[in-house]
């Protein structure tokens, strides 16, 4: 699901949609809502990214693909989950700019259906401020390629399994909580 090439398919398809958010974003979105609602249908996804009118369309089958590998992926016990982000051969401040955006529309995305994601007990609430944390990362500009390569490969794991954290731990408040769904706008 991650793969670079994954990635710039979905952003010219989101790009081709005006949509409102680029793919790392987008994704970022899904997933967190995917851990907060039940249930959350592609439909749902399209709305909150797309502008109006354009998710009412039929969903590009690229988009339609990613969401039900995304399901299938935080679903499964096989820590298949991966975050859609360009590949390693972009450079380091690229993707790192899309994990920020990806933790930022995961919180936006979890933020619209847990209750306050920031007061989360215990391991979620830490891993919750960790990724709000995680928005504001950059590169170091004093410290080597490598340096930063290591430290981003290290950010993308951590975000990686805590999100399946979050996603595994809340799976009772999204089976007690599967009534009418919130509108996100």
């Amino acid at each position: 699901m991650g793969t670079q090439h994954d990635y710039f398919q979905i952003q010219r398809t989101l790009a081709a949609s005006h949509a409102l958010a680029d793919a790392a974003e987008a994704h970022g979105t899904l997933a967190g809502a995917l851990c907060a609602l039940v249930p959350y249908r592609l439909e749902d996804w399209l709305a909150e990214i797309l502008p109006e009118g354009v998710a009412d369309l039929n969903a590009d089958p690229a988009l339609q693909t990613l969401y039900e590998a995304t399901v299938e992926a935080l679903s499964g016990r096989q820590m298949e989950f991966d975050l859609l982000i360009p590949g390693d051969d972009r450079p380091v401040e690229e993707r790192t700019q899309a994990l920020t955006a990806w933790c930022s529309g995961f919180l936006y995305g979890l933020g619209s259906g847990a209750p306050d994601p920031q007061r989360l007990p215990g391991d979620l609430g830490e891993v919750v401020r960790d990724l709000t944390e995680i928005t504001r990362a950059d590169v170091d500009g004093s410290d080597t390629v490598e340096a930063n390569e290591s430290a981003l490969a290290e950010l993308v794991e951590f975000v990686r399994v805590g999100v399946q954290l979050v996603f595994d731990e809340l799976e009772p408040l999204r089976e007690r909580h599967s009534g009418p769904r919130p509108v996100l706008h």
